[in-house]
């Protein structure tokens, strides 16, 4: 008893850090940038300076909570293996979907980490770096979001069609 409520916990924050994840993926591709041409200029500096930096703290932390929670669930139920492995090794249907929910997931993390993170330091001037890098770095970081937002469906999809099998 006291295992299976710390199980709900975890499922639970998993779920919690997943949905603010990939609420503010959808918030930024879906809102924020497709509106930034409308804002007038004078007004653009308060979204690179205030309101970016803050939903980028909370959407990189978010998928880093999702991971850990996720990883962490996957060990205390003994499915790991079989999750990493998308149902080859335990031929579950529900280890096929987890496990390509799961390797979307992480794929998308380390985007988030590796690729949109320091791009949009360099975008956003949080970091130094030169005027001509700013472009191309906004560029990376906003075809690697909407390469995370394409991904997040599937991945959605996978996580709950193992919840609710569509067969």
């Amino acid at each position: 008893m006291e295992n299976e409520f710390l199980l709900h916990l975890v499922r639970w924050f998993h779920v919690l850090s997943g949905v603010m994840w990939i609420g503010l993926l959808w918030y930024l591709n879906f809102v924020q940038v497709p509106t930034m041409p409308k804002i007038p200029d004078e007004m653009k500096p308060a979204i690179g300076k205030h309101i970016a930096p803050a939903v980028l703290f909370w959407f990189r932390w978010s998928a880093a909570s999702t991971v850990l929670w996720g990883l962490l669930l996957a060990l205390m139920q003994g499915t790991f293996g079989d999750w990493l492995a998308i149902g080859l090794a335990d031929g579950s249907s529900v280890s096929a979907f987890i496990g390509i929910g799961m390797w979307l997931g992480l794929i998308m993390a380390f985007n988030v980490w590796f690729v949109i993170w320091p791009s949009q330091k360099i975008a956003l001037g949080i970091v130094d770096a030169p005027d001509d890098q700013k472009p191309p770095a906004a560029r990376r970081a906003l075809l690697f979001s909407r390469t995370n937002t394409m991904l997040s469906i599937p991945m959605l999809y996978g996580m709950l069609a193992a919840q609710n099998p569509p067969f």
